[in-house]
């Protein structure tokens, strides 16, 4: 069984859109959201994934979810069908943190026919062995310093040394301020991350967020030869679920 987010209530987050973020922006795509996190960021857009009623654990907006009208478990063959029915050859799975949820996927994954396997993961969790050679590509996105998360929790040195020599694995860093593009650079250096596939991503809601946040990144990733990522989504549909 996996738990999966929902649109509203009783409704599993699973739907057809284009890709926001990274190496394949703008690439239509499936998507299917799964529910639960082992990090809080502060400034998480999906928050309604992990912070449920009687968790404390700190967010910018304060907001907690209630827990039945915010997450669903269904069993991996329906997740499949309905995945299938989007009629796309290419699948993101988000969350959430989704290798949370590894074996279950790796049982959902094998009943998809002629799909590319993208995952969206913190990088904190290692890939199920049954599910790791089912992926084509893996969004990594470890947690900065302002993400609020303890860095002993969100950038654990085995799991990125691990990461690091995967060759499906892109690397992508939401930066709220300048400073944050030197700890970027750190981590690079310590974990010998593969510049190349190393994106910084403004964090943000909004567009008019984004663009202000860009106008100062985009010239300190072309200086220190890093990719840049917008949040196509944002710009398209707003900060809305199932999109």
């Amino acid at each position: 069984m996996l738990t999966l987010a929902t649109t509203t209530p009783g409704e599993p987050e699973i739907f057809a859109s284009l890709q926001g973020e990274g190496a394949s922006m703008g690439r239509p795509v499936a998507f299917v959201r799964l529910s639960r996190c082992n990090l809080a960021c502060t400034w998480c857009d999906t928050a309604y994934t992990w912070r449920f009623e009687g968790d404390n654990r700190p967010h910018r907006d304060g907001l907690a979810f209630e827990r039945k009208a915010n997450q669903v478990v269904l069993d991996e063959a329906e997740v499949a069908a309905r995945i299938m029915a989007l009629g796309q050859d290419r699948l993101v799975i988000t969350g959430g943190e989704p290798l949370l949820q590894g074996a279950a996927l790796a049982r959902m994954v094998a009943l998809l026919e002629g799909m590319s396997i993208e995952i969206e993961t913190n990088g904190t969790v290692a890939p199920h062995a049954a599910l790791d050679p089912l992926v084509s590509q893996y969004n990594v996105s470890p947690k900065l310093k302002h993400s609020g998360n303890l860095v002993d929790s969100a950038q654990i040195p085995e799991r990125l040394a691990e990461w690091s020599l995967k060759p499906q694995a892109w690397f992508k860093f939401v930066v709220a301020t300048p400073d944050d593009v030197s700890e970027v650079l750190e981590l690079i250096e310590t974990h010998r991350l593969p510049r190349a596939r190393v994106f910084v991503m403004p964090e943000g809601t909004d567009s008019a967020t984004l663009r202000e946040r860009e106008r100062w990144l985009a010239p300190l990733a072309l200086q220190n030869g890093l990719r840049l990522s917008d949040r196509m989504h944002i710009h398209l549909y707003g900060d809305t679920r199932g999109t």
